[in-house]
């Protein structure tokens, strides 16, 4: 992980950064305060409460296998828990209840989730999608700062930007998840697009046209991790789909960096083990919808255990259509670059901060 971003910088983020986002999600209880991952008692679904009835499309007839990914299609009915998100309707007082509570979340947390998003089945259908396009993923390894930047002699040696952590990252690109997939169908969606787009306080949000990135499976076989980073985008949207035997736990630092500055005394005191107070576990659902700041908030996934890999879902966003990954970026993380990488490169312009990465 995404997770999988909204970008806040078009025409100069790198989509392929998407890479980086892994991040379960923020999970909170009846009061909307965080959740202690810690807390056995914090770990039970809250219950909704009773609302007024809203008309719902009738999906009895439409199981959600023969569906195919459709950016005109509203209806999500058969995928998502509709009761609880009324997609089809943007001014039902739940759907604006739960984005005033994202909004809520994202300023004091950074982080935020819509449990139970999928519907019992289309989760098992994502499940099961996810595993067979496990066989697609492309890994590669190597040894990155949370910046992913090269060493630098002329600093001290206890300095962040010197420690270098091993990193496995596995990917199924876009151009290989299959158009009838739960996920794909997630993606393309307007309704998808208004829910995201409102918990963001945009007005509109777009696709990635990149043809590898925007919308990514992230794969993490058991004995992998992603250690402490940064994303490049502000935002990210993630769903895991499968989640392992043991470990995978989300890690994060919400809001250590800032646009004004690096805070590398607070970053290394992490990175080095040194403070252990400031890091929060969260823990993520398979099907829940998660938002995540991951520009500002130092994050990782811990080492997957047992025998089962971890399935993530990232879906990439911008402000505005054709948004394309760096290319260099692009052959690193899926192995292989297209024309529409090679065309944007020339056009590139630098980042819109002064932030290291």
């Amino acid at each position: 992980m995404a997770a999988i971003g909204m970008t806040r910088f078009p025409d100069r983020t790198d989509p392929s950064s998407i890479e980086d986002v892994d991040a379960p999600a923020n999970m909170t209880g009846d009061d909307d305060r965080p959740i202690d991952a810690d807390n056995p008692a914090d770990r039970e679904d809250a219950p909704m409460g009773t609302t007024a009835a809203t008309t719902q499309p009738d999906v009895s007839s439409k199981p959600a296998q023969q569906w195919l990914a459709d950016a005109e299609r509203t209806d999500l009915s058969a995928l998502v828990d509709t009761q609880r998100y009324p997609l089809h309707d943007a001014d039902d007082p739940r759907l604006q209840a739960e984005i005033a509570r994202v909004h809520e979340d994202l300023d004091r947390e950074g982080c935020a989730v819509l449990r139970g998003f999928l519907r019992p089945d289309a989760l098992e259908q994502a499940r099961q999608e996810g595993r067979d396009l496990s066989a697609k993923s492309y890994y590669a390894s190597r040894r990155v700062n949370a910046w992913f930047t090269r060493d630098d002699a002329t600093l001290p040696e206890n300095d962040p930007r010197r420690i270098f952590m091993e990193r496995t990252s596995g990917f199924v690109t876009r151009d290989m998840i299959p158009a009838d997939t739960v996920i794909q169908q997630l993606y393309v969606s307007p309704a998808m697009k208004r829910l995201v787009a409102a918990c963001l306080d945009e007005e509109e949000v777009f696709e990635y046209a990149d043809p590898f990135a925007g919308l990514v499976q992230n794969v993490l076989p058991p004995g992998t991790e992603q250690p402490w980073h940064y994303d490049t985008n502000e935002y990210i949207v993630t769903m895991m789909t499968d989640m392992p035997d043991s470990g995978g736990e989300f890690q994060y630092c919400p809001n250590i960096r800032t646009p004004a500055g690096e805070n590398y005394d607070g970053v290394g005191a992490v990175i080095r083990g040194e403070d252990e107070t400031t890091p929060r576990t969260l823990l993520l659902r398979p099907g829940d919808l998660q938002l995540f700041k991951g520009r500002y908030s130092l994050h990782r996934v811990t080492r997957v255990g047992g025998d089962r890999e971890r399935h993530t879902a990232i879906f990439a966003y911008s402000q505005q259509p054709g948004v394309v990954g760096r290319l260099e970026r692009t052959r690193q993380l899926y192995g292989r670059v297209s024309e529409a990488h090679i065309e944007a490169e020339k056009r590139r312009e630098g980042r819109a901060d002064g932030l290291l990465d």
